[in-house]
């Protein structure tokens, strides 16, 4: 059974999907981007501010649904160009300092409303 996950902490979706989706105690994060949920606006700043609001994104997001980073097995990073790879990369290790997820980047050639980075979540209870 999946159940739906949402909250107004995190940006609204702005497609046919949902935030995250539960199943049999894994949680699938739907990909977030650097959104400010309060303004509905993409933060300013270059790729450590908006590497930062993801995070906090995707925390909203698993807090809603009773999960934490401990929990989170796998990410994907979409990057704009790899040459943000390194600042992406020096704010997503504060989020994992111990035991992290299996990871994977990419750089793409775009990214929902120009951002420089969206990831992807899977967590597992």
């Amino acid at each position: 059974m999946k159940k739906i996950i949402n909250t107004l902490n995190a940006p609204k979706a702005i497609g046919p999907y949902s935030q995250a989706i539960e199943a049999n105690g894994t949680l699938y994060i739907s990909g977030q981007i650097p959104v400010n949920p309060a303004t509905g606006q993409i933060v300013e700043g270059g790729i450590v501010e908006q590497t930062e609001q993801v995070m906090k994104n995707i925390e909203a997001i698993l807090k809603e649904a009773g999960y934490t980073f401990e929990n989170v097995v796998k990410s994907t990073c979409l990057l704009s160009t790899m040459d943000h790879f390194a600042a992406m990369n020096e704010i997503y290790g504060t989020y994992y300092s111990v035991n992290p997820p299996a990871r994977a980047a990419y750089a793409v050639q775009k990214l929902p409303l120009g951002v420089l980075v969206e990831i992807e979540t899977i967590a597992v209870k």
